[in-house]
């Protein structure tokens, strides 16, 4: 997460919202296939689509930045990750997870569905990055 310094008092600002027919789609997956975990990488073959694993079947490190949590009405929040060198390059974005007809990637557990996860972004204001988690 960023380490820049915060003022004192102001509420944290999230780098990541879900769309609720995203959150729709993360429930029926999550009865499927158990907590779920999305990853951000930037690379080829879908690598901008965010891709959508069962936790522990991607496993993050340390070249991976935990952007936040998704609240999908879940039991258990989703985190949400970025690669470290995609995050330098999007530190000022701020990512909506949302859900639209069409084939996700098939290494992603949307992908028999008929619809496939994508980010919609945007840069967030100079004081929403100084207060950014």
């Amino acid at each position: 997460m960023d380490d820049s310094p915060r003022r004192a008092g102001a509420e944290p600002v999230q780098r990541v919202a879900l769309t609720e027919s995203a959150a729709a789609l993360l429930r029926e997956l999550t009865a499927e296939h158990g907590p779920l975990m999305f990853h951000q990488s930037g690379g080829c073959c879908d690598g901008s689509s965010p891709m959508c694993y069962p936790v522990g079947e991607f496993r993050t490190g340390g070249s991976d930045v935990r952007l936040g949590d998704l609240d999908a009405g879940l039991p258990d929040p989703v985190p949400v990750w970025m690669s470290r060198s995609q995050f330098e390059l999007w530190r000022h974005t701020h990512l909506t997870i949302d859900v639209v007809p069409g084939r996700g990637s098939g290494f992603s557990v949307e992908a028999p569905t008929g619809h496939r996860f994508l980010v919609r972004s945007r840069l967030m204001t100079d004081e929403e990055a100084e207060r950014a988690e």
